[in-house]
């Protein structure tokens, strides 16, 4: 069959205006498309697109009364993994940006069409399109088979040989071998895109294998250089976000995800990420507005991170409001209906419930539910995230003047598995603000994660590194602390040379850097 037959194929077309819109679907018909769905807004075509798979999506780019964009939907989609590889999705706009149409060329969009086109026009680019897909079906198989291994080398070969697409594998194959962490590879590779044909993703793709390789000072310049270029690339502004977080610079990463929200205010994944670094910098108001207006525009939306209902209940627990908090715990239970099988579903709802308990002063199972919370403290699955709800939660009872016998004796266990950095510090210190004294205490603890390592490498540079390796790993067995057993890792890594028993310490470091993700870089 040809790639321009669209016998039998679903199509979707999203655009605001009824009589474009209606020329689109009898064009699409006419080319033999099965059926043909619509939808004049972006938060309809949202909803369709989470919840069933086109062959074809045909989007408008502007949308005249919608705050978002055709692009920016298509942005958000393809961040969370919600668009198949074997959809085709063309943008039609009226604006001839070079720019826009040069990085549209080989992201995850498959074409760009100018209005105005003719309905020969479009078949050929979805046309073109699907015979792109059906060259790299090899690739997309492997992908959807999570394979991720064998696709990234079909990439590869593909980007070596410089086949047919070779710039489009190679940021498929960039992407993978980040999720690989692959993060020298992925590096070269965008490196070498950049060479060939300085793209806009190509230099973000190197920016963000530098952050992941932990090189946050290296990321923030390369993606500031690509922003001086690009001002109006979104993308570049949430990875700058991160390195900004990574560094410390709170103040500096709020600004950079204004321009993010600005530029994309219909975005329901940059509204929650701007609106809970908001909050975990003190700046309420804006927070309550930013995720407020992500509950609006997508509670029911894949993209929605209920994480965004617990911070607004605290939000309302602070202001003594009740019922607005009884409002976000229920909408908490009905993603639990939802995704029953989700343990941080679950636990998230457990955050708000507790909550709602301590407002009605239901103390005695306040207390219940924290002492069995706090139990899970080391459980692989208890992540920062966790950490800083559960800190919230006991700096609201102290501050009531509940006591909790072993508060301090579980708070320090927290402090110290999750004080991996300064700026993780502050954010869980931040988490406390309720009561002051234990933000205090979570900021100390930095500071001891920091002197068991140096009391570990004093051994090292006296030229005993087995020893550093050694107290490294029992510290890092006893704190769960990433920054510990990554020091472990790396200490190993060094001097395995010098070490005679160096795979065996190896096989006793790799599971704690597994199960305490001591590689993965932190929150943003």
């Amino acid at each position: 069959m040809s790639p321009m037959d669209l016998y039998g194929a679903t199509a979707l077309v999203i655009d605001g205006n009824p009589t474009s819109r209606s020329i689109l679907v009898s064009q699409l018909r006419d080319m033999g498309a099965r059926t043909v769905a619509q939808s004049p807004r972006i938060a309809d075509a949202r909803r369709q697109l989470e919840f069933r798979t086109f062959d074809v999506v045909v989007c408008e780019q502007h949308f005249p009364n919608d705050s978002g964009t055709g692009q920016a939907l298509l942005d958000d989609l393809r961040r969370a993994g919600l668009l198949p590889f074997a959809t085709v999705f063309i943008m039609v706009t009226s604006e001839a940006s070079y720019s826009k149409v040069a990085e549209a060329a080989e992201s995850a969009l498959d074409s760009y069409l100018l209005k105005p086109f003719t309905a020969n026009q479009l078949a050929q680019r979805i046309g073109q399109a699907r015979h792109r897909k059906a060259v790299l079906k090899d690739i997309f198989e492997a992908v959807e088979k999570r394979d991720f291994e064998r696709a990234a080398e079909l990439c590869l070969q593909r980007f070596r040989e410089r086949a047919d697409y070779w710039l489009y594998a190679a940021r498929v194959g960039a992407e993978l071998l980040l999720r690989l962490e692959r993060y020298d590879e992925a590096q070269r590779l965008y490196e070498a895109v950049v060479e060939a044909k300085a793209l806009p993703w190509a230099r973000l793709g190197v920016a963000r294998a530098q952050l992941e390789a932990g090189q946050p000072q290296r990321a923030s310049q390369t993606l500031q250089s690509l922003i001086d270029d690009d001002p109006g690339y979104a993308d570049a502004y949430d990875v700058m976000g991160r390195a900004q977080i990574e560094l410390g610079n709170f103040d500096a990463a709020l600004a950079v995800y204004k321009m993010a929200t600005d530029l994309t205010p219909a975005s329901i994944s940059r509204l929650q990420r701007h609106g809970m670094l908001a909050h975990y910098c003190g700046q309420t108001a804006l927070a309550e507005e930013l995720l407020a207006r992500s509950v609006r525009l997508g509670l029911d939306s894949k993209m929605f991170d209920a994480q965004s209902l617990v911070l607004l209940g605290f939000m309302r627990f602070e202001a003594g409001d009740r019922k607005g908090l009884q409002r976000y715990w229920d909408d908490a239970l009905r993603m639990v209906e939802r995704h029953p099988q989700s343990q941080r579903l679950r636990r998230l709802a457990e955050v708000l419930e507790i909550a709602l308990l301590l407002h009605d002063a239901q103390v005695a199972r306040v207390l219940q539910q924290l002492r069995a919370m706090m139990a899970t403290i080391t459980d692989e699955d208890f992540d920062f995230e966790a950490a800083c709800n559960l800190t919230t939660l006991l700096a609201y009872v102290a501050q009531r003047a509940i006591q909790i016998d072993e508060v301090q004796e579980r708070l320090t266990v927290l402090g110290r598995r999750f004080c991996t950095s300064k700026a993780l510090t502050a954010l869980l210190a931040q988490a406390a603000n309720a009561h002051p004294p234990y933000a205090e205490r979570l900021s100390s603890l930095h500071t001891e994660v920091l002197s068991i390592i140096e009391h570990a490498m004093r051994q090292s540079l006296a030229g005993n590194p087995r020893a550093a390796v050694l107290e490294l790993l029992e510290q890092g067995r006893v704190t769960c602390n990433a920054k510990i057993i990554e020091s472990a890792w790396g200490v190993l890594k060094r001097y395995e040379a010098r070490i005679d028993d160096a795979a065996e310490l190896a096989q006793a470091i790799q599971p704690l850097r597994t199960r305490y993700q001591s590689y993965v870089s932190g929150p943003g």
